[in-house]
C-alpha cells in the first residue's frame, strides 16, 4: 500500500497540470503510423482499474462491476472521482482525464476497464498523456463512448485498445467468454463466433436478424466502433483511415434515417470504401416498422453497403446488447461474411 500511496502524491502534484489549457500534455500528434505495440495479457489475481471517461455512473452499477471482477478472480482498484457526477459527466474534463492518465502511469494496475461509456470521450482526447500511454501499455477495453478513446489511443501510440464489455455488462457468460480469450490466454489464432440466439425476444426482433449484406472473404487489420463515434471523429486528428480495415461498426437509439446519414458521410469520405470488410453488429432500437414514408433498418444498411461491393454482414455479437465479444483494435483477422465467422490471425496480447 505504501507503494500505491507514494505513487498517488507524486501524481496529483503532475495532475494539477491538467487545470491548465493544453494540448495532449505537450505532446506532439502523431502523423506516421506507430509500431504495434501489445500489452500484457491479464491473469487472475491482476488489478484491474475502472475509470469512467463519459456518463457518470451510479455508485450501484459501480459495485455490480467491482463484484464480477472479484468473482472472475480479478483486484480492483479505482479512484473517487470515478464518482464525481458533474452534469452528466462523472467528473470535470481535468479530472476525468487524470483518472485515465493515472490508471496508464501506475504501475499497481495491470488492466484498465471503463465502468460505462456515455459521451465525454471526445472531450479528453487532446489531454491524454501519449507518451505516458505508450511507455506503460496495458489492456483498455470498452465500447460506445469509448469507441473515441481506444480508437485515438491507438492512432497516437500504436497500442492495441479493445472494444469489448464495460464494467456494467461484463456480467455476462458469453461476454466473460470472449473477455478471457481474447486478454487472457494470448493465443496466436482465436475464432470467434456469434452467440446462439434462442430467446423469443431475439428470434423475433429483427435488429437482432443475421443476413450477408455482400458475400466473401476478407482479411484486414481491425478498426471501428460505436457509428456515432466513428463519425464523430471525422475531421479531427484521430479520424481513421479505413484503407484495407476489416470495419466493424455498431449503433444504439438511433433512427434509419440517421444510420442512413451517417453510413453516407463514411461512403462519401475518402477511404471507407477501400475497407477490406465491413462487420455490423446488432444494432439496437434503431429500426422502424415499414411505413411509404420511411425505410427500415435492413434497408438502410443494404442500400448503403452493398453498393461497396465488399465482403459485408449484419447481426455479429457485439454492441449494446447482452452478449457482447471482444475486439482487438489493430489486430489482423479475417471474416467469412458468408458463415459470420471472424478469426484474429494473431494474438492481441503479449
Amino acid at each position: 500500500m505504501s507503494k500505491r500511496r507514494n505513487f498517488l502524491k507524486s501524481v496529483t502534484a503532475l495532475g494539477a497540470t491538467t487545470l491548465l489549457p493544453q494540448t495532449g500534455w505537450g505532446n506532439e500528434l502523431q502523423i506516421t503510423p506507430n509500431p504495434i505495440i501489445k500489452p500484457k495479457k491479464l491473469k487472475k489475481g491482476d488489478t484491474i482499474g475502472l475509470v469512467a471517461p463519459g456518463y457518470a455512473i451510479k455508485p450501484e452499477v459501480l459495485q455490480k462491476a467491482l463484484d464480477t471482477l472479484e468473482e472472475m478472480g480479478f483486484k480492483t482498484f479505482h479512484t473517487s472521482r470515478i464518482l464525481g457526477n458533474y452534469g452528466y459527466f462523472s467528473n470535470t474534463d481535468a479530472e476525468r482525464v487524470m483518472d485515465v492518465n493515472q490508471m496508464f502511469a501506475n504501475p499497481e494496475v495491470d488492466g484498465i476497464l471503463c465502468a460505462r461509456g456515455g459521451y465525454g470521450c471526445t472531450r479528453i482526447l487532446d489531454r491524454l498523456d501519449y507518451n505516458s500511454i505508450r511507455n506503460n501499455p496495458k489492456v483498455l477495453i470498452g465500447f460506445s463512448d469509448i469507441t473515441a478513446l481506444i480508437q485515438a489511443i491507438y492512432k497516437q501510440t500504436g497500442l492495441v485498445c479493445f472494444h469489448g464489455p464495460v464494467g456494467s455488462t461484463l456480467d455476462d457468460s458469453y461476454s466473460q467468454k470472449y473477455f478471457k480469450k481474447i486478454l487472457m490466454k494470448g493465443k496466436d489464432t482465436q475464432s470467434i463466433k456469434n452467440v446462439k440466439l434462442t430467446d423469443p425476444e431475439f428470434l423475433g426482433n429483427p435488429e437482432y436478424e443475421r443476413y450477408v449484406i455482400t458475400p466473401g472473404t476478407c482479411q484486414g487489420e481491425l478498426a471501428g466502433g460505436s457509428l456515432t463515434l466513428v463519425n464523430a471523429l471525422i475531421g479531427t486528428p484521430h479520424e481513421i483511415d479505413f484503407t484495407d480495415k476489416l470495419v466493424f461498426l455498431e449503433d444504439v437509439e438511433e433512427a434509419p434515417y440517421r444510420i442512413d446519414r451517417m453510413l453516407t458521410q463514411l461512403i462519401e469520405g475518402p477511404t471507407f470504401s477501400k475497407a477490406k470488410g465491413i462487420m455490423i453488429g446488432v444494432c439496437k432500437g434503431c429500426d422502424r416498422e415499414k411505413e411509404d414514408t420511411n425505410f427500415t433498418l435492413k434497408e438502410v444498411i443494404l442500400d448503403r453497403i452493398a453498393p461497396l461491393g465488399i465482403p459485408a454482414a449484419y447481426g455479429m455479437s457485439f454492441g449494446h446488447v447482452p452478449n457482447n465479444f471482444t475486439l482487438p483494435v489493430g489486430i489482423q483477422a479475417t471474416f467469412n461474411a458468408d458463415e459470420m465467422e471472424l478469426e484474429l490471425l494473431e494474438a492481441a496480447v503479449l
